[in-house]
């Protein structure tokens, strides 16, 4: 997912609540029923990967097959996963969520080794791409939480590069990934011109942009 995160780790399982058309996760069910019978039905842990030995040196993207922080998801498992990375400090963990209105809630639970993060694809409501919580909210949650973060504008859809540029110079994170839809799903996705000024503007605000491979689709 990110070539800066050196290991992933998923121990929860079922149907992630916020449904987006474009999960990797849900397609990847499509192809392999092992993938499709872990991550539909009822939310749950497995419990055998609770017993994964973390070591140190790592930077580890915990649940990246799913959301952690999805308000649906109980409050028990969240602070068993989060207690199982905190007995193996020697790690960066990474977090990644669409509903970070929900970090607050954690935030001592948390290893101090962590970088919390969420998705903003735009900042536009685009009907019937997810059922997370809208950009802007998101983007609200992340300007007042006093932690380590990054955005992702992955997979980046249509938008305004003023008002975007602008929420994420508030937001202010340590770095921001941009990337394409991987899948071709058909989504409404920026012209060339629209990404070259939205990174202008990211540039002129100071903020470091990491930019996957997978941009280069829309650059072409």
């Amino acid at each position: 997912m990110y070539d800066w995160v050196t290991h992933t780790h998923s121990a929860l399982a079922g149907s992630c609540p916020h449904q987006c058309t474009y999960c990797y996760v849900t397609a990847l069910g499509r192809r392999w029923e092992v993938v499709k019978n872990r991550h539909s039905g009822p939310i749950r842990l497995v419990e055998a990967e609770m017993q994964i030995r973390f070591g140190q040196g790592k930077t580890i993207f915990l649940e990246h097959m799913s959301d952690l922080f999805a308000e649906r998801v109980p409050t028990e498992f969240i602070e068993r996963i989060l207690a199982h990375c905190a007995t193996w400090p020697g790690n960066t963990y990474v977090f990644q969520t669409k509903n970070p209105g929900r970090f607050a809630e954690f935030l001592s639970r948390i290893p101090g080794n962590s970088i919390l993060g969420t998705t903003i694809e735009t900042n536009r409501v685009i009907a019937g791409v997810s059922t997370a919580p809208t950009p802007e909210e998101r983007c609200l949650a992340m300007k007042v939480l006093n932690y380590r973060r990054f955005i992702t504008v992955e997979p980046i859809l249509d938008f305004d590069p003023p008002v975007l540029a602008a929420w994420i110079a508030e937001i202010n994170p340590e770095f921001l990934n941009i990337g394409a839809d991987s899948k071709m799903g058909n989504l409404p996705e920026p012209s060339k011109a629209t990404i070259l000024e939205f990174l202008e503007r990211l540039k002129a605000a100071g903020i470091r942009v990491r930019k996957k491979t997978n941009l280069e689709r829309l650059m072409n």
